[in-house]
């Protein structure tokens, strides 16, 4: 399952969050049915970014993650800089539409 958080911040603060999120992601990462994330900094617009984070299942991120005392020390280095708050949605592959990535 796959987490997708089209994130917006305040207008300038993009060095400021990408290091605070370099200390955030050891929080997620060390969460139960967690498989692995990617940052993606937007090339036409400043300040955008896009957060992808692989999940055993959306119990895993909804439940485990964000009922977690961990969630809470996510929340405190990173919700300040978000500017609208972002809208976290879930999706999976459809079987027949899918082939890996080259590498």
């Amino acid at each position: 399952m796959l987490e997708t958080a089209p994130l917006q911040l305040r207008p300038g603060s993009s060095a400021e969050f990408e290091k605070a999120f370099a200390q955030a992601q050891a929080l997620i990462a060390a969460m139960p049915g967690y498989r692995g994330h990617e940052l993606q900094r937007c090339l036409e617009r400043p300040d955008h970014y896009l957060l992808l984070v692989r999940w055993d299942s959306v119990a895993h991120h909804e439940q485990g993650f964000r009922q977690s005392p961990e969630y809470q020390q996510w929340r405190a280095l990173l919700h300040h800089f978000y500017e609208p708050f972002p809208t976290v949605l879930h999706y999976e592959a459809v079987p027949a539409c899918t082939a890996p990535l080259p590498t």
